[in-house]
């Protein structure tokens, strides 16, 4: 369950992680959202500034090497023009496990649920760290990545634990992290997380 979002304005206050917002704009515009369940988000948090404070257990979050250009992944769907906006009817995914992006796009567009952002998936787990659990992850294919003449990139953006192997390094096992998986790839401990609705 996910905090109220007095407690999710405190948590990212204590965090220092209301950038591109100071904690009084935060805080101010938070309150004009709606008081109920869901997550609320900061519009303007790049994923390469969020990642580093996920914590699972002691070890810190990080991007992939090769995911330089991670803030340069985009919304491919409607997302509100404002600070902050509250994401409702989160759902990880789960039942979506080995399928492949494009497929799990085809199904949302056709059951009217919408992806979640890479920087939505991240805030995610910045306030509800069980969300990520170990061989359960998923995939935010509501960001990705252009290309020079309007074609996408094949990485497609997901949040999930590393075990440790090749350049992530021996000593990040367990750490929550940020990648990519191609396009068409299917995977069967990703999901792909989505929500009802984006409210401000």
């Amino acid at each position: 369950m996910l905090p109220s979002l007095r407690d999710q304005v405190d948590r990212l206050v204590s965090l220092d992680a209301t950038a591109p917002l100071t904690p009084e704009e935060l805080r101010v515009a938070a309150k004009a959202l709606p008081d109920r369940p869901g997550l609320l988000v900061v519009a303007g948090a790049t994923p390469s500034a969020v990642t580093p404070l996920l914590r699972r257990g002691v070890k810190e979050g990080f991007v992939v090497a090769d995911m330089t250009d991670v803030d340069d992944f985009a919304p491919t769907v409607e997302v509100p023009d404002a600070p902050v906006y509250l994401v409702e009817g989160l759902d990880r995914g789960d039942h979506l496990a080995n399928w492949s992006p494009e497929e799990a796009a085809t199904e949302f567009a056709g059951t009217g649920r919408t992806p979640l952002l890479l920087t939505e998936g991240v805030q995610w787990v910045l306030q509800d760290p069980e969300v990520l659990q170990r061989n359960v992850c998923f995939m935010t294919i509501g960001s990705r990545l252009r290309k020079p003449g309007g074609r996408f990139d094949a990485r497609t953006p997901a949040v999930w634990i590393s075990n440790g192997t090749g350049r992530d390094g021996k000593e990040r096992r367990d750490a929550p992290k940020v990648g990519w998986c191609w396009w068409n790839n299917r995977h069967t401990w990703l999901g792909f997380a989505s929500a009802t609705t984006r409210t401000v």
